[in-house]
Formats: C-alpha cells, structure tokens, sequence
C-alpha cells in the first residue's frame, strides 16, 4: 500500500488531468522545426499550424532552430516544460537515424513523448540516362557483372539517401561505390552527364527531370505506388521484397508530456489530416499524410530506429 502523501498526490493529480484537458491551450503553442526555414518540413508545418490553432482555439507558432541534422532543435524541446506549449516536428534524421550515427545531446526515446506521427516522404531511385539498364532487374545485373564499378550519389554521408542505397545494395547483394555531395542538387549534373548511375532523390526534386527526359525513374522506395508518378513501380515490386525507405516526420513533446494534452493534439491533428485541402497539398509536395495514435507513432519511431542502426552498424558508415 502507497503511504498516505503519496495516495493523496496521486488522488489530486487524477483530478486534475481531466481539468488540464479541458483549459489546455491557454496561450499560444510552439511547434520548432529543427530544419532550415523553406525547407519541405517547414512548408508543411507552417501549413499545418495554422489548421491547428484554428482548430485549437489558439496560435500555433512555427520557429526554426537548425542545426547539426535537426539534433539543436530537437534538444531545445526535450529541455522544455512538459506542459504542451512546445513542441518539434521531428523525423527519422532526429530520432531514428541521428543518435545512432553519433552522439547527440538527448536520448531520443527517454527524453520524449510521442504525440502523432504526421506523415511520411519518399524517394525515387533515379539512374542517368547514360546506364544501360531500365528497371532494378536490369540494374542490379548490371551490378553483378563488375561489382564496384556502378556509383550512387548521395547528399551526405549518414544522410537518408546514403543509408537507403546502401540497404538497396545489401538486400540486392551487389557492390556500389559511394559519392556523397553537399547536397543533393550538387549531385544532378554529374547524375546527368553519367559520371554519377544512381540517386535516390526526393519524389518532389526528382520528378521533373524525369518528365524532361534528363535522367530515368526505375523505382519509389515507399511501400506502395505513389499517385504523383503510378506508372513507376515499387523497389519491392522490381525485385526486392520487403524494400522500402520512407522518412517519417511527426510531433514529439518533451518527456511527460501529459497524457491529456498528448490526446489532444493528436486528435485535432488527425482531424486536419483527413482535411481534403490538407491532402492536396501534402500530395502536391509529394507527401503521404498518416496518423494514428501516439502508440502508433512510437512504434514507427523504434521499428525505423532497429532498422537504420543496424544498415548503419552493417555498412559501418560513420559520421563526418
């Protein structure tokens, strides 16, 4: 049996959830992007905001805190009051693929609350005009006859682009030779030219040299068919089983988070997700919306964390 403070502190705090649920948001709420300002994440979170807080009652801020892939930003929030008013729109860089490359000033599963996983972004693997080969099959034979020969570019080391390529090559069983760039738009004109095969790009950024004939799609790395560009086939469906790459991003509070305002805002934000206007434009931008509970965004956030660290322990990719 508790001993009796502890009964009581238990007791009143029981009474006063269902009043937090009720008065929460008095004032206006925080959302930190831990990404440059007109960056895809922060387009669409300041497009989302503005559905929130009207739904809310309340504004609901954007503020950008770049920095060492997210990992500033992120931090800020985990060292904010957990009472709600601060919150990140966090992805698979900050949570599932940052900690395990490096160290970062937070512990990405003790410091948090997951709150509602908003959506997802994918990739086309694209292959300059220049390789001989028109669907994966082809591709990963090319592969197979001169192991190391074909490239991939990438916009980093540690970046989503390196860690899908290399568990493109590992579950094809091939070699490729890594070239990272700076960015990913560095990487275009040698992905023209040939001196770089493959890219694994942004569906956004990809698609219009596709449609302009400047380079070839083979493959999505998503699940299943993406409506912006249906005639091009799954990675999975080319060949490989099981493959899939997609970047998550969602709301994540601070460590004890309560519960209350947790279910708050994940129901409100799964409202504006199944808005008409809101799937427009995440389509526009080449998005797919999600959703769901806080368990289930917690479970996406661990399943992506066991699967990067182990591509990242497997290919021993270490950070800059």
């Amino acid at each position: 049996m508790l001993p009796r403070p502890l009964v009581l502190a238990a007791a009143l705090l029981a009474a006063a959830l269902p009043s937090l649920a009720q008065t929460w948001p008095a004032k206006t709420v925080k959302i930190i992007v831990p990404f440059p300002a007109g960056g895809p994440t922060d387009v669409l979170t300041r497009f989302l905001s503005d559905k929130l807080g009207a739904q809310l009652g309340q504004p609901v801020i954007v503020e950008n805190k770049p920095g060492a892939g997210g990992a500033i930003g992120a931090d800020l929030v985990a060292k904010s009051p957990a009472d709600g008013y601060t919150l990140v729109m966090a992805t698979a860089s900050t949570h599932s693929i940052g900690p395990y490359l490096g160290k970062v000033p937070y512990d990405p599963v003790k410091d948090f609350t997951p709150v509602v996983w908003v959506g997802n972004a994918t990739n086309l693997m694209v292959v300059s005009n220049h390789v001989p080969a028109n669907s994966v099959k082809e591709l990963i034979e090319l592969a197979r006859k001169d192991p190391g020969k074909l490239n991939y570019a990438t916009s980093g080391i540690g970046t989503i682009s390196h860690l899908t390529s290399e568990l493109f090559a590992a579950m094809a069983g091939i070699k490729l030779t890594h070239v990272p760039y700076k960015g990913t738009q560095q990487s275009i004109p040698d992905l023209m030219s040939g001196q770089v095969a493959i890219l694994f790009d942004n569906i956004m950024t990809a698609q219009p040299n596709v449609k302009a004939g400047k380079v070839k799609a083979l493959a999505i790395s998503s699940p299943g068919r993406s409506p912006l560009v249906p005639e091009v086939p799954t990675v999975a469906e080319s060949g490989l089983p099981g493959f899939q790459s997609v970047v998550w991003f969602g709301l994540l509070g601070p460590a004890g988070t309560p519960k209350p305002v947790v279910d708050r805002v994940n129901a409100e934000m799964n409202r504006a997700l199944a808005l008409p206007e809101i799937q427009a434009r995440f389509a526009q931008m080449g998005f797919e919306p999600a959703g769901g509970s806080a368990a289930d965004f917690a479970a996406v956030i661990a399943r992506d964390a066991q699967k990067w660290s182990k591509v990242i322990q497997d290919a021993k990719v270490k950070p800059e």
